[in-house]
């Protein structure tokens, strides 16, 4: 009989010790096959047993050897929310990296929840892929341990929240893009502006709004939180929110308007109304879509490099899994830029 492998080589305080699969499952009281069943993800274990023998597998640090950790030739990209132009920006980038690395992607959505589920993690670890993409997403601490424990990297591409110093991360400059897009709109000589802020739960959302404040401040202007609304950084709520914006007794004659979508939105809104853009009223936007090149007025829009982003997170996710790259406090940003198209101008004497 091949006695068990032993797990990595950990350090408690100055002492280094090992454990091996038959030590943890005596811990357990399980079987070692039972323990080698936990750590390849399959689902004939036990609800108990599985969290009992995973407490263990944390609480001695076990990690697959790399010898151990067979992988599947794929990349995990795990969205949100998957419908819109933004994830397909998001796919051709990992893709485009997946591609020279001869490696498929495997597309995943977590339903609106920004962690995915137990199920997802259970058949990340079957399927054993070199490294998993969370996007505007992240991972609970089991989630975090299991994916660990199998020796299978992760990057998390613009957190919604902090990741924690321990989790590598790509983002942008979101701060600094909305500060960029309110900054634009005052040189322009606009005193009221409107914002359509996304998601409060998300940190690039509310960072937006704070370079959108900041500018104001700066710029000697008032920060008026009845131009502040929240949309979902999607079409509809740009429409929605553009509506009771623009319907103000003292409208904004310009809006900031949160990401590329609500923008549209936004557009939406002034039409029914019979607001013309940007004799009436300017809008910007943000991420740069190609939409935004094709609407009419083109947008001007605050380009996140969401592509070079993707390609980023995939290259880091490879180092990572290749022993190239430290998983500690590796946090990126890209940098934004204002691209001024037609939908702005200086407002309109009334």
């Amino acid at each position: 009989m091949t006695s068990p492998q032993p797990a990595e080589t950990r350090t408690h305080g100055r002492s280094p010790q090992t454990a091996t699969l038959a030590e943890i499952a005596r811990e357990a009281g399980v079987s070692a096959p039972t323990v080698s069943k936990v750590l390849n993800g399959r689902a004939d274990v036990a609800p108990g047993t599985r969290s009992r023998v995973e407490q263990l597998l944390r609480t001695h640090g076990y990690r697959r050897r790399r010898a151990e950790a067979s992988r599947s030739p794929l990349i995990d990209l795990v969205f949100h929310e998957l419908e819109s132009a933004w994830a397909m920006e998001v796919i051709r980038g990992v893709e485009n990296v997946a591609r020279d690395a001869g490696l498929s992607v495997v597309l995943s959505e977590s339903a609106g929840r920004l962690t995915p589920g137990r199920t997802w993690a259970d058949q990340v670890a079957a399927r054993r892929p070199h490294g998993v993409i969370l996007v505007l997403s992240g991972l609970d601490e089991s989630g975090r341990a299991l994916l660990t424990s199998r020796s299978i990297p992760f990057v998390v591409m613009d957190p919604a929240g902090d990741p924690g110093t321990d989790v590598p991360s790509i983002g942008a400059t979101n701060w600094q893009g909305g500060l960029a897009a309110t900054r634009h709109l005052i040189e322009l000589g606009h005193t009221r502006i409107g914002a359509i802020s996304g998601p409060s739960r998300m940190m690039c959302s509310r960072a937006r709004v704070d370079g959108y404040r900041a500018a104001l401040e700066t710029a000697g202007l008032p920060v008026d939180p009845e131009l502040i609304v929240s949309g979902d950084f999607h079409h509809d709520a740009g429409y929605r929110q553009g509506l009771a914006l623009l319907r103000r007794e003292n409208r904004p004659t310009a809006v900031f308007a949160g990401n590329d979508l609500q923008a549209l939105g936004l557009y939406e809104a002034a039409r029914e109304l019979g607001l013309r853009i940007p004799e009436d009223l300017s809008v910007v936007g943000f991420d740069d879509l190609p939409v935004a090149r094709w609407v009419g007025p083109p947008l001007t829009t605050v380009r996140q490099p969401l592509t070079e982003m993707a390609e980023a997170a995939a290259k880091l996710v490879l180092d990572l899994g290749k022993g190239e790259g430290s998983s500690t406090a590796t946090r990126v940003e890209l940098a934004t830029s204002l691209v001024v198209r037609s939908s702005t101008a200086a407002p309109a004497v009334r």
